[in-house]
């Protein structure tokens, strides 16, 4: 798959159950493709479980996740255990 908005689409399509993005992109980047997704009702955080936050004076986001709701708990589990190396 191309761009991260391809990515973030093929959970919102059901052809992904999770997207996890730790290598850093733009506000741009994942702005419209994660409305989407909330739209859709998936879950949608930094890889710390934090909440996204765009509009800030410094664009840069370190890092996304975009999966199914019931996949969360597991998943932030799962990094704050491993990392994302």
């Amino acid at each position: 798959m191309g761009s991260a908005g391809v990515k973030m689409m093929s959970v919102v399509r059901d052809v992904a159950d999770a997207y996890v993005h730790a290598g850093g992109q733009y506000e741009w980047d994942s702005a419209a493709p994660v409305a989407v997704a909330r739209a859709a009702g998936l879950f949608t955080s930094r890889v710390d479980g934090s909440e996204l936050v765009y509009n800030q004076a410094d664009v840069y986001l370190p890092d996304v996740i975009v999966c199914r709701p019931e996949l969360s708990e597991k998943i932030l589990a799962f990094i704050a255990a491993n990392g994302t190396d």
